[in-house]
């Protein structure tokens, strides 16, 4: 048996699976290795399994064995394994090591490289693969690599006659499925004479 793959946040009580046999008499079901940390309850005379707590990811998949005993004789018996996939749920939203930056930038420099950004997200697979971009600030001057997280300028800046200060607000955002998480960090630009 193989059941439809459970959340993370499946609740306590949710049906996993009904086993079931072709057999002449009454039996009796039970769970009889493989859950070693009790996840699973099944109903004796219906086969129902049932969760039994909340399910830690890092402990799937899970195999266990239920076996079916002929209710008048309990020499009589078969068993089949059941395998329960737990799916990873997008826990945390990515975190930057700072949520506000200053760095500084020379005037009339070409195009440059001012900052590459870097943040943590504590999921695993595609909950936890990142991209990155900007979420407001001046996209004329600047522009983000999505793979790596690098912050340019695209242009040079003159200190006379524009802005001295610029706030670039960058997102890093997960892969997460069906939802995904974002985490935000400000760079503070300041051009110099």
């Amino acid at each position: 048996y193989q059941p439809a793959p459970l959340s993370e946040k499946t609740l306590p009580d949710t049906f996993v699976v009904q086993i079931s046999v072709l057999y002449k008499l009454p039996v009796i079901y039970s769970i009889v290795s493989g859950d070693g940390k009790g996840y699973f309850i099944i109903n004796s005379s219906t086969g129902i399994v049932r969760t039994r707590k909340t399910l830690e990811w890092e402990d799937f998949p899970v195999i266990f064995n239920v076996r079916a005993t002929d209710s008048s004789n309990g020499s009589i018996f078969n068993e089949v394994s059941v395998i329960v996939e737990v799916t990873d749920e997008n826990d945390f939203p990515p975190v930057f090591p700072s949520s506000l930056l200053e760095e500084r930038l020379e005037e009339n420099l070409p195009a440059t490289q001012i900052i590459q950004l870097k943040a943590q997200d504590s999921d695993t697979g595609s909950n936890g693969l990142l991209t990155y971009g900007i979420l407001s600030g001046d996209r004329l001057k600047f522009r983000m690599d999505e793979a790596t997280g690098i912050l340019y300028s695209t242009t040079s800046f003159d200190y006379e006659e524009e802005p001295t200060e610029y706030q670039v607000v960058i997102y890093a955002e997960d892969g997460g499925i069906p939802e995904k998480k974002r985490g935000y960090c400000t760079v503070v630009v300041k051009i110099i004479d």
